[in-house]
């Protein structure tokens, strides 16, 4: 049975997700296998013969590290997510000026001579001359 190149890819994302969900079980499996040691060399309360904690203490620093990575992640993913769903990056934007924002190039004045008649509302209704 041959296996394609998109399988392998299948298959590696699979576990990467498995490991990254088994993370805090592995701690608890990596203290209870290596408890002596822990509790001999890396336990913070190593010195203090009069506490108690078997190594706990080092296991609850690892497991809150663990929490605050995992949450700066997801945040992380979250602002990521935002960015993305914001911006459309399907296509790049280029800006071009509409025709009607234009210039015309014809410019035309409203010129009106005094010798053509007008009509007698304009010669009764007009500003006063000085």
């Amino acid at each position: 049975m041959k296996v394609s190149g998109r399988q392998w890819i299948t298959l590696g994302f699979t576990l990467l997700m498995l490991i990254k969900a088994w993370v805090v079980p592995l701690m608890y499996l990596d203290y209870e296998l290596r408890k002596e040691y822990i509790i001999a060399n890396l336990c913070v309360n190593r010195d203090n013969p009069i506490v108690v904690c078997e190594g706990r203490c080092y296991l609850a620093q690892k497991v809150v590290d663990a929490k605050k990575q995992e949450e700066r992640q997801a945040e992380q993913t979250c602002m990521a997510n935002l960015l993305f769903q914001v911006m459309d990056t399907g296509r790049p934007f280029v800006f071009q000026s509409p025709e009607r924002f234009e210039m015309p190039l014809k410019v035309t004045f409203a010129f009106r001579s005094h010798f053509i008649p007008r009509a007698a509302a304009a010669d009764i209704f007009h500003p006063p001359l000085t």
